[in-house]
Parts: structure tokens; sequence; C-alpha cells
């Protein structure tokens, strides 16, 4: 299903209604009194909410409307738990939810594989996360959710790595002047330098010019490890002229590095 279109799971969602700051909490007391009508009423009035969370998966192969059904379960959770006495809008909550739905509905249909044990900490993570966060109406630190736990903060950091989403090299990251740049070009190699690339190159032009036995010899010695004498008896000349030609073609190769 495209997002352009307004129906989705067959809700228009051009007819939902959009509530104010000051309906939305004057029904959620409803809600909290037990009124089912005004729960179903909030949550019609938060549809959109689901749809906008959604559209960040919009990448995935995943159907969109299955996606939304999942949020939908999320903006339930949220619905169901929220607490009226902390100053938090209502959307800043739910959001988080919303999105641990869908993220847990994505990580269960991977077809990467976790450890029940990993899993079940970042589960628990999650849920000690969410606890945390109605308790004292921000994100909690790693520390704190690690103390919840009663376990280390590396426990919680290898548990919540471990179902974190794959994300291609080639996900786009932003467009700049129309250009995109894509992960792979945000990531950099540590090992290999821009100067150590040049040095190769220039180490292969300057190998690629030597003449044949001298290439030969560079390679039998510095590339496979062999001694002067085992090159010399393996080319059939003296060990001298071996030493000899290596010296002149390693300052011949001077000229390149």
């Amino acid at each position: 299903m495209a997002l352009n279109k307004v129906e989705i799971c067959g809700v228009d969602t051009s007819k939902l209604p959009v509530l104010n700051q000051k309906e939305m909490r004057a029904l959620l007391l409803r809600v909290k009194a037990g009124d089912s009508e005004a729960r179903d009423e909030f949550l019609r009035s938060n549809l959109r909410l689901v749809l906008s969370v959604i559209q960040r998966f919009c990448h995935r192969s995943e159907s969109m409307d299955d996606l939304f059904q999942v949020g939908c379960i999320g903006l339930i959770k949220a619905v169901d738990n929220f607490d009226l006495s902390h100053d938090v809008r209502f959307s800043t909550y739910a959001v988080p939810m919303i999105v641990g739905e869908v993220r847990r509905h994505l990580r269960d249909n991977n077809t990467i594989r976790v450890s029940r044990s990993l899993r079940d900490m970042a589960y628990k993570a999650l849920q000690a996360r969410a606890r945390l966060m109605d308790a004292q109406g921000r994100e909690p630190t790693i520390a704190e959710i690690a103390r919840e736990l009663e376990t280390t903060e590396d426990d919680v950091v290898c548990a919540l790595d471990a179902i974190q989403d794959p994300v291609s090299l080639y996900e786009p990251i932003y467009h700049d002047d129309g250009d995109v740049i894509y992960l792979m070009d945000q990531i950099g190699d540590h090992k290999v330098s821009d100067a150590s690339w040049l040095d190769n190159i220039a180490l292969s032009t300057g190998i690629d010019s030597l003449a044949n036995r001298e290439r030969r010899i560079l390679r039998m010695r510095f590339f496979e490890g062999k001694t002067q004498m085992e090159v010399s008896r393996e080319i059939g000349i003296s060990q001298a002229q071996v030493s000899r030609l290596e010296k002149n073609a390693l300052k011949h190769m001077q000229k390149f590095v």
C-alpha cells in the first residue's frame, strides 16, 4: 500500500478526528475513569500518530497495513499505561511505545536469529526503560536500567545491540544538493588511510616498472619470504647477483614511494 493514499487497513485517515491538548486530556480523564466509548474515541483520534510513526519503516518489504496494525497495539498499550499525574504529552509517551512494538514485530520476523537469553534480556531492558520513563518523565540512562534489572551496563548494552535492526550500507542518510548520501559514505576505515592507499598505488606502479627478473626477485623475497640463497637456487644465479639486483630494484622503487 502506498503511503500517499489516505486509506490504510480500511481506515480513511482523512476523516480521522484531530484533537487539541485540552480535548485530549479531557478525553483521557474519561478513559481512566473506565469510559469505553471515550477510549475508542481517543484511540481513533491518535491513529494519525501511528501512521506517522510507521512511515519511518516504509523502506522495508513488510506490508504497511501489517505495520499499522502492530503500531495500533503499541498505541493501545500506551493508552493503558499512560499516567496523567506526570507532566508529559501523550504523544511523547506513545511514540516510543509504538516504535518499540513495531521493532519487536520486525525482530521476531527477522531472518537473523538472536539467542533467547539475549532477546529476553533486551525485552526486560525495554520494559524497565518504559517503567523508568513513566516514573521519571524522562529517558532513563543505561546505568539506571542496569540497576533496575540488577545486572551490568555491559549486559544491557549487549542485549539491546543484539536486537537492533540491521541496516544496509546503501541506506540513504540524507540528500546533498540532489546527491544521495549513503551510510557507507559516512563510515571510515581507520586501518586503511588515504596515505596508505596512495602508497599502495605507488608501490604497485613501481613494481610494474621493473624488469621481469627484478620483479620476480622482489616478489620471492618480500611476498614469499624466501632467503637470497633460496632465490639464487631457484633463478639460477649467484647470491651476490641476487643481492645486487635486489638493491638496484629497491633503489629504483624509491622514485615511486
